[in-house]
């Protein structure tokens, strides 16, 4: 069995083939031309998967580029060592705007730009972070559909916004404080978990799961039953995210003990 088969059979079986199968083209193209091809902006757990194909072949390095220090979701680059041996230069293709609107009048949140925005018919593979401050945001972009943002998005929700491109060094690293949470779970199930890192009750945390509130390593929760291991991350709408560290044990009474880390 190549490889390849091997690759796309592991991963197929948690339905994620079709990326994989994308991600492999890229990577044999590079083998066959002894290049480097990137790919569209991929979320942390997408990038997880570039890190394994690479991995598998000796000639390949995986780079990647998110336009800002921190960036969450990135462009992969599957480059030819020998090609990295001549040059460094490596185009990932990403620009950055900022979207401003009048903050006198209208509030408004990450998920009311990132609707208008897939709202014009984009693809939410060709935009990168979207990065709120207080009277405007930051939003990471492909090349290709720089001029059809800026000509196109004009209000976001009621708003009417005016766009501005800039440089990329002009977006501020990311910035994110971290709480250490250590506690005792009745179960290692998301709900029970994920409550215990949000500071939430088990119910209410069973309710926002079943809402499409909660993803685990960047994909949506299955169910609340779903069970949760070191190193699997959690995310919640609106809430940040919580990393599993370390489950310790359990206690006398059968209760696990967790560390987890709250990235707010």
């Amino acid at each position: 069995m190549s490889e390849r088969d091997k690759i796309l059979r592991y991963y197929s079986a948690s339905g994620e083939g079709e990326l994989a199968a994308k991600l492999l083209d890229l990577a044999e193209w590079v083998l066959k031309n002894h290049k480097y091809k990137i790919s569209e902006f991929l979320d942390p757990h997408s990038q997880t998967i570039a890190e394994t194909i690479a991995a598998h072949y000796n000639r390949l390095t995986l780079l990647s580029n998110g336009g800002y220090t921190g960036a969450e979701r990135r462009k992969v680059a599957f480059a030819d060592n020998d090609f990295l041996a001549i040059t460094e230069d490596v185009d990932f293709s990403i620009n950055a705007l900022s979207i401003n609107w009048d903050i006198r009048y209208y509030s408004l949140s990450h998920r009311d730009v990132l609707g208008a925005v897939l709202g014009l018919g984009i693809k939410r593979e060709v935009t990168g972070d979207i990065i709120m401050l207080k009277d405007h945001c930051h939003i990471i972009v492909d090349n290709m559909m720089t001029e059809y943002i800026i000509n196109n998005l004009t209000t976001v929700g009621q708003a009417p916004v005016t766009i501005e491109k800039i440089m990329l060094n002009e977006i501020a690293p990311r910035e994110e404080k971290v709480k250490e949470i250590r506690s005792t779970v009745a179960s290692l199930r998301l709900d029970a978990v994920a409550a215990a890192g949000f500071g939430t009750s088990r119910t209410r945390m069973a309710e926002e799961i079943a809402a499409l509130k909660v993803k685990v390593n960047w994909q949506e929760a299955k169910s609340s039953s779903q069970t949760v291991k070191i190193g699997d991350v959690i995310s919640m709408r609106g809430r940040g995210r919580v990393e599993v560290c370390e489950i310790p044990g359990q206690t006398k009474k059968g209760r696990f003990s967790v560390v987890l880390r709250r990235f707010i």
